[in-house]
């Protein structure tokens, strides 16, 4: 076997053997503008153990980084924590080769590899809160069901207080680096709270009865592990209260204009209503759509407590581009936001009806109406844009006031 890559060790007898996918850049419509990392990982033993495995087209690079360590044939167990695939893509074909003793997946991760692979293999089931003892070493699992899929786990292995999070915790960021003291810290605050916003944030819910549960447990930990992105050693107070902040979506005085236009009419528009927000003292973010990817507006989004949306009327409906982020945005669920539509139009002006429509749908709170201008706006036209902007800003600090938010 090729043992050109080599494992890095993380802890005494415990490697990331991970593989790195620099070049992806969609993940279920995110824009991994900096590709991500399969992480798996060796825990060597009196019975060693593989936590997770790979997308299958990176095995090869997984096990080479096995073997530099290990005769990949000597794992004796796989711990299963998620079967989306670009965690178990890859371990039918590992199965076959090293042929371990049991793989420990939660119910519902027996049920989902039993789905994606038709086999007849029986995984060993543990239960939510087991220990179980694998050789000299011991884990315990904790469910953690919709983080995001049914069949989530964590893994804590005892004695060095190592906790395998899975997707939890993670961030799609390839790097040289394998720790969060080797990167940058806007680095990692965009990429976790992007990775948090366009994957776990319709799962808020669930990411704070998480935290209590960890809270209650007590576990001594040294590591956040997780399956994507750098591993926490340095930081983790900082990563767990950054999720329990984004968790709850408390209003921020920051708003998010995002809007596409035709013939320019709406761009200007959008800029009004930002120099309204800001004049009320709400920074912004003014997002293009012809520029901006969906995911990265959902990242600024769950920063915001304001939502400023613009498009054209075509076709007596709102700009494509419009319909894919807001579609996108829903099934997001953000919460806890105010917003407002403008735009302009020819002869229909449907778009900001529409766009008050989809608004309501994602329960979000209309500050005032919406303000439509046939084709190009004047200068009183810009005013009520200006004025639209100024009321969205004027309501959001009248919300971030009451729940103290500076």
């Amino acid at each position: 076997m090729d043992r050109a890559l080599e494992a890095t060790p993380i802890a005494d007898g415990v490697y990331w053997v991970g593989a790195l996918d620099w070049g992806i850049r969609n993940f279920h419509g995110y824009l991994t503008s900096r590709g991500t990392t399969y992480n798996a990982y060796l825990v060597l033993g009196d019975e060693p153990i593989l936590i997770d495995t790979v997308k299958a087209p990176f095995k090869d690079e997984m096990m080479s980084r096995i073997a530099s360590v290990l005769e990949p044939g000597r794992i004796r167990h796989v711990i299963s924590n998620h079967a989306e695939l670009d965690h178990s893509g890859a371990l039918p074909e590992v199965l076959r080769t090293i042929r371990p003793d049991s793989v420990l997946t939660s119910t519902m991760g027996a049920r989902a590899l039993k789905d994606h692979f038709h086999w007849d293999l029986e995984p060993r089931v543990v239960k939510d809160g087991e220990r179980v003892e694998l050789g000299n070493k011991v884990f315990q699992f904790i469910h953690a069901p919709m983080l995001h899929w049914p069949d989530s786990m964590l893994a804590y292995l005892e004695g060095p207080g190592l906790l395998f999070t899975n997707d939890a915790f993670g961030m799609h960021l390839c790097s040289s680096q394998r720790f969060d003291d080797q990167l940058s810290r806007s680095l990692l605050e965009y990429e976790a709270a992007k990775y948090y916003a366009n994957i776990l944030l319709p799962y808020s819910g669930r990411v704070q009865k998480l935290g209590e549960r960890l809270s209650r447990l007590r576990l001594p930990t040294s590591m956040i592990i997780p399956d994507h992105g750098p591993i926490w050693r340095k930081d983790m107070d900082w990563i767990t209260r950054r999720y329990l902040l984004w968790a709850a979506q408390v209003p921020t005085p920051k708003a998010t204009v995002v809007f596409d236009t035709m013939w320019q009419s709406t761009a200007v528009m959008a800029q009004a209503v930002g120099d309204g927000l800001m004049g009320a003292g709400i920074d912004i973010e003014l997002l293009p759509l012809d520029s901006v990817h969906r995911s990265d507006v959902a990242t600024k989004v769950l920063l915001s407590g304001g939502l400023a949306v613009g498009s054209p009327t075509l076709n007596n409906s709102i700009y494509p581009s419009l319909a894919d982020l807001l579609f996108y945005l829903r099934g997001l669920q953000p919460k806890n936001l105010l917003g407002i539509a403008f735009g302009s139009y020819g002869w229909g002006g449907q778009a900001v009806g529409i766009l008050e429509k989809l608004l309501g749908e994602m329960s979000v709170e209309l500050a005032a109406p919406g303000v439509r201008v046939r084709h190009v706006p004047d200068a009183r036209a810009m005013q009520q844009c200006r004025a639209l902007g100024a009321r969205l800003g004027e309501r959001l600090m009248e919300e971030c006031n009451q729940v103290g938010q500076p």
